[in-house]
């Protein structure tokens, strides 16, 4: 059994589940949805303030969980992890929702909520089944914390136990580059085509 396929939840090597595809395929899907957002995407200047600070919200959720989780060594329970079971995934929903808005544009909106149905939701579901498989401890943590929708909007003590190292071990800047990148984008394509 290959490392993906352990880290995906798979059971066996041979089979082809729509979750194990569902991961090989988000990143080359989320480049060929970039170039379709930046296609469609009518942005205004208050849509883009507006998508670039819900935008900003998520980057510091994924942030923030990047640097308490240490992928494969052991379960993360603390920082967002406490309020959430998948915070990464939770600020990037956020993240879809700031550019939704600063496209305004509903086809791509419905397009991100389909791809967080047919791609994450796999995606997620698997993940699960390992962490389960992984450790001990998940089951009970599954019961108390949520998925993604916290209980509770109170969150203080969010950065205690926060790894910078964690953070750029997991190169979560990226994800800053990469919307910073299709703001600029966005901003672009206002001025040269209403300039």
């Amino acid at each position: 059994m290959t490392q993906n396929e352990r880290q995906s939840g798979e059971r066996t090597g041979l089979s082809w589940t729509w979750s194990r595809i569902a991961r090989r395929i988000r990143v080359p899907l989320g480049f060929a949805f970039a170039a379709l957002y930046l296609w469609r995407a009518r942005p205004t200047w208050v849509s883009l303030v507006v998508g670039a600070a819900v935008a900003a919200l998520g980057l510091g959720i994924r942030a923030i969980a990047s640097g308490h989780v240490d992928k494969n060594e052991e379960l993360a329970m603390t920082g967002p992890y406490a309020y959430v079971r998948n915070p990464l995934y939770l600020g990037s929903i956020v993240v879809a929702i700031g550019f939704a808005a600063a496209a305004r544009d509903v086809v791509i909106a419905l397009l991100i909520v389909v791809m967080f149905v047919l791609i994450y939701v796999p995606t997620i579901r698997s993940e699960e089944q390992y962490l389960e498989t992984r450790f001990g401890d998940y089951t009970k943590y599954a019961r108390t914390v949520p998925r993604l929708i916290p209980h509770t909007l109170r969150f203080g003590g969010m950065t205690r136990d926060f790894s910078r190292e964690l953070y750029l071990k997991h190169r979560e800047y990226n994800a800053l580059f990469g919307a910073a990148a299709v703001l600029a984008a966005l901003v672009v394509k206002m001025l040269w085509f209403r300039g």
